[in-house]
């Protein structure tokens, strides 16, 4: 039985004994990262965090897939404006950096398919549950965008730089299956309707273990992924959003929403 829930603009916190759920909550926008949602998360986590009652926390979200990643009226926002497109890089950053080093331990189960951001943040789990219909992607290359806003941190430290390369270059989506043997996800299940509960089974054992020494082994784990922060998260962001001022940048926008292909002139 769920013993406390929090409702927020975009997410949820349901509290479960020593294991909370962190739930995008956002189904009506496939869970987008806007605005609302990337300035709410951080402040979450921080509470997770502080609450010596949680020992292992699981992140789920709503409706058919996890999150479409980034909100496209984003890319023309800051395309407009300089200084909205430079408050979105210091937002970014910042919650990047609240998975990077949030110390508990931290199991995602991944629905549908993901994209863009939201599959950098997952990278960033302990556990990954996936299943063999789930799709991982980071396109942002085919938004005119650099991949910036952690991929470039995330996807090589678990999967290797070159496989990494031959997936953001390309913009291609990996498979559940693809992902656990990439090394990117850790525990692959027979179907969706599976996710759930082993992602539960995970965070209810951990959750079991002593906690000082899970949450320090943790923090100890997360100086590996804080390295690679620290030497590529700001260059990825900034060059972000060089990209974001481009042309191409508005023209995906634009070919997206007409259904149609881009026309690109690399200005």
């Amino acid at each position: 039985m769920t013993d406390a829930v929090e409702t927020y603009q975009s997410v949820e916190v349901h509290r479960n004994g020593h294991v909370a759920e962190l739930r995008l909550n956002r189904p009506d926008t496939l869970n987008a990262f806007d605005d609302t949602l990337v300035n709410e998360l951080p402040a979450v986590l921080i509470g997770l965090a502080r609450d010596t009652g949680v020992r292992a926390v699981v992140w789920t979200s709503t409706g058919r897939h996890f999150s479409a990643g980034g909100d496209m009226e984003t890319i023309l926002a800051g395309h407009a404006d300089l200084n909205v497109l430079l408050q979105g890089v210091d937002d970014g950053r910042r919650l990047f950096r609240a998975f990077a080093d949030f110390p508990k331990p931290l199991v995602t189960a991944v629905q549908g398919s993901s994209f863009g951001v939201a599959t950098s943040l997952i990278f960033t789990s302990d556990a990954v549950v996936v299943s063999p219909g789930t799709k991982l992607a980071d396109p942002h290359v085919h938004m005119g965008l650099v991949a910036g806003d952690g991929g470039c941190v995330t996807w090589p430290l678990s999967a290797g730089l070159a496989r990494a390369k031959r997936k953001l270059l390309w913009g291609e989506a990996l498979t559940g299956p693809e992902a656990v043997d990439l090394g990117l996800a850790t525990d692959l299940v027979d179907s969706p309707e599976d996710l759930h509960d082993k992602a539960f089974e995970l965070a209810t054992r951990v959750a079991a273990i002593p906690p000082i020494a899970t949450q320090l082994t943790k923090r100890a784990l997360n100086r590996v992924l804080s390295a690679n922060t620290d030497q590529v998260l700001d260059t990825g962001f900034y060059l972000e959003a060089l990209s974001n001022r481009s042309a191409d940048a508005v023209e995906a926008v634009n070919a997206f929403k007409e259904k149609r292909e881009g026309r690109w002139t690399g200005a």
